[in-house]
């Protein structure tokens, strides 16, 4: 049955990879028309349930850092909750407190002012290659530097990685990663939406965090799919990323990503309600308006499903 589209999205159908904050991203979808699906690439270790950023932070401790690298404001307040339950808070914020820290952006700067601690530069925005170029200038040969990470890496990483940059200017690294990223344990509904993005069923792909992409591309590739998926996103399912970082991984395989001025989710949503109907071909046909959407079409202002769902 045909129904008028009540809001600007409806009719279109988009799949949310995200674990953290799914359900706002579904919610906010959903209020704009949006059928939803969810298929999570990857979990989310907590610091809480991670004896390594305990063992890590000994360690730093009984050797300070001369320079600290923080990246999420989430990250170091988990950081020194995780400290505290382990009884070494106060050792952590002196060896903190005598490095010069460098926060990636406002939000990791109010994280370190409430915890007592003092930046000496942050960037007005987020952008990791600012802060890589900063700390560059500021030359980093000799130095051991400890760097706060917000997901571990994987091959899939977008370049230039902050550690290796900082290796290669001659600096010792101390990567912290304060919850690591593990694939998920069911690993079928990403499975599913692979093959729905190579069939066209999906009109976009939303995207929170690179280890997310490098999930669902690694698992592609491991089930023979890349290729095909690389292919659909790179003609007719557009990839949503919230920010650059979160795209380099299919920046550096000739994807384009569509990206909000800011990175932030509700940015990210406004955006893809405004670029997917402007994206939309619109064809007269026997005197009606016709448009296309992955799961039906719109015929004059109403949608009509072809999928029987």
């Amino acid at each position: 049955m045909s129904r008028p589209l009540p809001a600007v999205m409806a009719g279109r159908t988009v799949l949310i990879t995200a674990d953290r904050r799914s359900e706002d991203l579904a919610e906010a979808f959903a209020r704009r028309g949006a059928t939803i699906r969810h298929a999570a690439a990857m979990s989310i270790v907590h610091h809480s349930d991670d004896e390594r950023l305990v063992a890590d932070t000994r360690a730093l401790v009984a050797d300070p850092p001369d320079l600290v690298v923080v990246t999420t404001g989430a990250g170091l307040r988990g950081w020194l909750e995780a400290a505290e339950g382990a009884g070494l808070h106060g050792s952590l914020t002196d060896a903190l407190s005598a490095a010069r820290i460098f926060a990636r952006g406002p939000k990791a700067k109010g994280a370190i002012r409430a915890a007592g601690l003092r930046e000496q530069w942050s960037p007005p925005s987020e952008s990791s290659s600012e802060l890589i170029r900063e700390l560059l200038d500021e030359g980093v040969a000799g130095l051991r530097v400890a760097v706060q990470l917000h997901g571990a890496t994987t091959s899939w990483e977008p370049l230039p990685d902050l550690c290796d940059v900082l290796r290669e200017a001659g600096a010792e690294v101390v990567p912290v990663p304060v919850y690591r990223w593990t694939p998920p344990d069911d690993t079928d509904p990403m499975a599913r939406m692979i093959d729905a993005v190579i069939n066209r069923d999906l009109d976009a792909v939303t995207f929170t965090s690179a280890p997310a992409v490098a999930s669902m591309l690694g698992q592609a590739h491991r089930t023979g799919a890349l290729e095909p998926l690389l292919h659909a996103m790179r003609t007719v399912v557009p990839a949503m990323c919230v920010g650059n970082v979160t795209a380099g991984p299919l920046h550096a395989l000739q994807v384009p990503t569509v990206q909000p001025a800011r990175f932030r989710l509700g940015a990210l949503v406004r955006l893809i309600a405004e670029e997917l109907p402007r994206r939309a071909s619109v064809l007269r046909v026997a005197g009606h308006d016709m448009s296309l959407r992955a799961s039906g079409v719109v015929v004059d202002g109403c949608f009509q499903s072809v999928t029987g769902s």
